[in-house]
């Protein structure tokens, strides 16, 4: 029997997409551990700028690489950092968001005042400033973004936690001995997971942007990883001459950033009870006297 979040989930149009761009963008990855139409780091100068045709299907690159093949395993490094960021935000984020709603008082406001300090830097700068030090890497992403959007999402969540915390079901298990740590568990993260569910994605989003962006400038993957925004990076010195081959990867990660976007936005709805009782009001008839 399929949930009912999930039913409600596909049943939307915006939902049906952002599942469909998400399941196709891991499946192209998975595919791309064991198979690729060509090598992506193998160069064949005879066949470089090949038109969209049989077998190179998107065409090659100045260098003679399957463009094809370079998205397929570009795929790789989207999912990797996209869901590695999301596992760093989601520990980050919780653990502040916990440490600013459930403790002492002096406890949370000086994590407040410690999430709007680091809430001031931008995640891309702090990327870009660890790279300066440690070198660039995926790993630097996926750290960057990760605590970067964790601090944004304890933010968020913060306030969330405090009034759930009021709750009378919240009281009733601290009355039976429920620890902070197991009402967390059982009761506060549950009731707040709409609201956190938004935020996740939208960092997995980001996430995407933000590799793009640090490959594009030299800060993100290595030249022997693949990678949408290296691609996008090697290809927009020839946009005049070669402006198809730009398409490719720009429209990757353009679709890629708008189905993680969009499934985000399905997710809530799904897993919110308040918009569902709301959308049910709208379809309850009115009488007027």
């Amino acid at each position: 029997m399929m949930p009912r979040w999930l039913r409600t989930l596909l049943s939307t149009r915006t939902g049906l997409f952002g599942v469909a761009v998400v399941a196709l963008i891991v499946l192209t990855a998975l595919v791309s551990l064991l198979w690729t139409p060509f090598d992506p780091m193998i160069s064949d100068v005879r066949g470089r700028w090949a038109a969209p045709s049989w077998p190179h299907l998107l065409g090659t690159d100045g260098t003679g690489r399957d463009i094809l093949s370079l998205l397929m395993a570009g795929a790789r490094t989207t999912v990797f950092v996209a869901v590695g960021s999301a596992v760093v935000a989601t520990v980050v984020g919780i653990a502040l968001a916990a440490l600013g709603a459930l403790t002492a008082r002096w406890l949370r406001e000086t994590v407040a005042v410690l999430v709007d300090i680091l809430i001031a830097f931008p995640v891309l700068l702090i990327a870009m400033m660890i790279s300066a030090v440690w070198g660039g890497s995926l790993w630097v992403v996926v750290f960057a973004v990760g605590i970067g959007f964790g601090v944004s999402m304890a933010r968020v969540t913060r306030p969330e936690l405090r009034r759930v915390q009021q709750s009378d079901f919240v009281v009733a298990g601290r009355a039976a001995g429920l620890s902070t740590g197991q009402n967390l568990l059982r009761h506060l993260l549950p009731n707040i997971a709409p609201v956190f569910i938004v935020q996740l994605s939208w960092s997995m989003a980001v996430a995407v942007l933000a590799e793009a962006g640090l490959s594009y400038l030299g800060f993100g993957a290595t030249l022997t990883e693949a990678s949408w925004g290296t691609l996008l990076a090697d290809l927009q010195r020839y946009i005049g001459v070669h402006p198809l081959t730009v398409v490719w990867p720009g429209l990757a990660i353009t679709v890629t950033v708008l189905g993680l976007n969009l499934l985000g936005d399905a997710l809530r709805e799904a897993t919110d009870p308040t918009l569902s009782r709301d959308a049910d009001r709208l379809h309850e008839p009115v009488v007027i006297a």
